[in-house]
């Protein structure tokens, strides 16, 4: 289990949310709307009176923190050994381009693949541009 918790492997510290900040009342509900096992549909709408960007923002960090745990559980199979390219199935191959290192789609083994991704996530995720934590940033600035 400790291998699934190195932050040099794969695991990322989860990202929280300021208490008392309308984002942290956003999460709690979130939370609980979907521990209660009410309807997924339900869950997801947008509580009267809350903005939709904060409201979304606060899914995307949940569904990152929730995406970062499994592969965190997984990561140990998958090696650049036994996981040579980014696939999804047979038919589909992921490659990576980043305008930085690789300029040109470029195909990776899924542990490389995975880590960049989470790395570009977790950038934007801590982009204030993107994300402001800031209750009451002017969305016109973010888009």
């Amino acid at each position: 289990l400790k291998q699934v918790f190195n932050k040099d492997k794969t695991f990322r510290p989860k990202r929280k949310f300021e208490p008392g900040t309308q984002r942290f009342e956003l999460h709690k509900r979130a939370q609980a709307s979907l521990n209660s096992g009410v309807d997924l549909k339900a869950a997801v709408q947008l509580p009267s009176g809350e903005d939709q960007n904060d409201w979304v923002a606060v899914h995307v960090v949940d569904f990152f923190n929730r995406i970062n745990l499994i592969y965190g559980t997984i990561c140990e199979f998958c090696t650049e050994r036994t996981c040579p390219v980014m696939s999804g199935g047979p038919k589909y191959e992921y490659r990576w381009q980043d305008d930085m290192k690789y300029k040109k789609p470029t195909a990776l083994p899924a542990p490389q693949y995975m880590n960049l991704l989470m790395d570009w996530i977790e950038v934007q995720i801590n982009n204030e541009d993107i994300f402001p934590t800031n209750v009451g940033k002017c969305e016109e600035e973010v888009l």
